[in-house]
């Protein structure tokens, strides 16, 4: 016999990592076949996250960080020293490109992190493999560039030219204008891509203004009007696409496509937000004020949970896949590995000129630094995942698997309403009373729908004669007439109790 009979045990703590959200009881569901259904998603769901925690075996690449000796700081290690120790691949993302006569430039990677695109603030604009070396596209707009946005794939972007938003499409090396989103009267600062819902959040700062747009089809689906002023810090939470906007007054607003008011308002600093950036999952959230302070909050309890107290207040925060947070002091870019318990830097850089972006590559070991006069990629030991999902998102993958790919993402776009605060709510079931449903359906129409007739559900063996239907039928309405009855006398019998009450008192007067 064998020993080891079945497969082997898998450990709670590598399941862990994989589930997302706590298994639905379907004690309390009256529908059988609801409660099958949701059954059967459930064992899927269970049999996928043991699958996932199985197969972590064959993942061969392992996160990293700079292990230092003892009295060495690693905030003292420059990159000459990183690249040197490093192998020749990893030596070669560490470059520096002299852009001296457009510059300051914003950047932005592709969500596979193998395509870069820069954008000069005096109108160059350019995209290419930042890996290889292989230009894509390069053209200057002759006008001002504010932003610049990558949307889901390599050849479409946006870019924000003189305060309006314009999209661009690539083809044969050529960029060709598509539409411009924003109306001349309105000066927009910054956009931002959601990830599953293809969405493009347009900020306009002249009368602050928030607007949502449909990228996959063009339209416009929401304007809301915050109330708050110039809007030019925002910061997009990938966890659940809620956008965040840094107010002149210190305070932070969470807004959803579906609502007018914001869902939620935290004052963060007594002074103007200068930056703000959200981590993967959606729990941290790090901020900067001019009170050269920057902050952390736990986004789930909306409490802080460090301060830091710095020399000046950082302009730019971006959070890696592995939760590093680099943060810009004019020309001094910090990363730290632990912000929330963290005092002193994992690592420092320090440019010739201020620093205008910054960006985590994905999957890479990678920070993107956008200078005033150049663009610089350091190496950052532990910043990016070490495994892709080649389903999700593929770095090497060809033209006909990113067509694939876009495909798909289009078939499971989210709906912009179902964008909410806890996107576990999509997975809830809304236990919904059948006297509420028909209040909703009475206020919704405008009057009070007829009962439907009473059926008779068919029996076997010869009871769903028309005989013993009939006489069922007789049962049912003859119970209705009785409870009918029943609640008539009643009420005649206490408005007789009012009356004579009524009487006793004018009696007693």
């Amino acid at each position: 016999q064998d020993p080891f009979h079945g497969e082997a045990p898998i450990a709670m703590e590598k399941m862990e990592a994989y589930k997302r959200g706590s298994e639905y009881d379907t004690k309390n569901i009256r529908n059988k076949n609801l409660k099958r259904r949701m059954k059967s998603s459930e064992e899927k769901y269970n049999s996928a996250v043991k699958r996932a925690a199985r197969y972590e075996l064959l993942l061969t690449e392992e996160p990293g960080f700079l292990e230092t000796e003892e009295g060495e700081e690693s905030w003292s290690i420059d990159q000459r020293t990183i690249a040197d120790a490093a192998d020749i691949a990893s030596a070669n993302k560490h470059f520096e490109l002299k852009l001296n006569q457009f510059g300051p430039y914003r950047i932005d990677y592709t969500r596979n992190g193998r395509h870069l695109l820069i954008g000069g603030r005096r109108g160059h604009v350019a995209a290419f493999d930042w890996i290889t070396k292989q230009l894509t596209c390069e053209m200057n707009v002759m006008e001002a560039v504010q932003d610049v946005n990558f949307i889901h794939i390599n050849i479409s972007l946006k870019v924000i030219i003189d305060y309006q938003v314009h999209r661009f499409i690539e083809l044969e090396l050529r960029m060709y204008c598509t539409c411009a989103s924003v109306k001349e009267k309105n000066v927009t600062f910054s956009i931002k891509i959601g990830c599953f819902f293809f969405m493009s959040f347009s900020s306009s700062n002249q009368h602050g203004f928030l607007q949502y747009t449909d990228v996959s089809i063009g339209n416009i689906v929401s304007t809301i009007n915050t109330k708050g002023g110039r809007l030019n810090i925002m910061c997009h939470n990938p966890h659940n696409a809620v956008v965040l906007l840094g107010h002149h007054n210190g305070s932070v607003t969470m807004w959803t496509p579906n609502q007018k008011e914001p869902v939620v308002k935290m004052l963060c600093h007594n002074t103007a937000i200068r930056a703000l950036a959200v981590d993967q999952c959606g729990n941290y959230l790090a901020t900067s004020g001019q009170d050269r302070k920057m902050k952390i909050y736990d986004v789930r309890m909306f409490k802080p949970l460090h301060s830091y107290q710095l020399h000046t207040g950082p302009s730019n925060l971006c959070f890696s896949q592995r939760n590093l947070l680099a943060a810009t002091c004019q020309n001094v870019v910090q990363i730290y590995k632990d912000p929330c318990v963290q005092e002193h830097p994992y690592l420092t850089h320090r440019l010739r000129l201020p620093v205008e972006d910054v960006a985590f590559c994905p999957y890479e070991d990678v920070l993107g630094v956008g200078g005033s006069d150049s663009f610089v990629s350091l190496l950052v030991p532990g910043a990016g995942e070490a495994n892709y999902d080649a389903f999700e998102s593929n770095p090497n993958r060809s033209k006909k698997q990113r067509r694939e790919w876009e495909v798909k993402a289009l078939l499971e776009k989210i709906q912009p309403d179902m964008i909410s605060l806890d996107p576990m709510v999509l997975s809830k079931v809304d236990h919904v009373s059948m006297e509420r449903l028909r209040k909703d359906k009475e206020e919704r129409m405008g009057f009070v729908e007829e009962t439907a007739k009473f059926e008779p559900k068919h029996k076997n063996k010869g009871r769903s004669k028309s005989g013993n239907v009939e006489k069922r039928k007789q049962k049912v309405h003859g119970a209705t007439i009785r409870e009918q009855i029943k609640e008539e006398m009643k009420a005649k019998r206490e408005k007789l109790l009012k009356a004579e009450e009524s009487s006793l008192d004018q009696i007693a007067v």
